[in-house]
């Protein structure tokens, strides 16, 4: 596609030449043609396609960035519960006390 485009424009610079240069018609074209496809080539382009299916995951990554943001404002707002407190297990407390004797 984007050959077919360079061409179509060369084409089009070449037909806007004035009389007095049609005879280089046929250079002039070529050279519109590989100066278009050298700065074209040098421009990191994507088609259609592949935008609208970056685009396409764009807008779900925000849909899920949006989601996490309201859970953790959420999480945030909510009040903080205290940790029940533990009981320290009664194998602990024997060694404990036979340590001591």
């Amino acid at each position: 596609m984007i050959n077919e485009t360079v061409d179509k424009l060369a084409r089009m610079l070449a037909e806007s030449v004035p009389d007095g240069l049609r005879s280089m018609r046929e250079d002039l074209e070529n050279n519109f043609r590989s100066v278009l496809s050298a700065g074209l080539g040098k421009m990191d382009l994507v088609t259609r396609e592949e935008f609208e299916v970056h685009e396409a995951v764009l807008a779900r990554t925000r849909a899920k960035l949006k989601g996490l943001e309201d859970r953790l404002d959420t999480l945030e707002q909510a009040p903080v519960k205290k940790k029940a407190a533990k009981k320290k297990p009664a194998k602990k407390k024997a060694v404990r006390k036979k340590a001591a004797k």
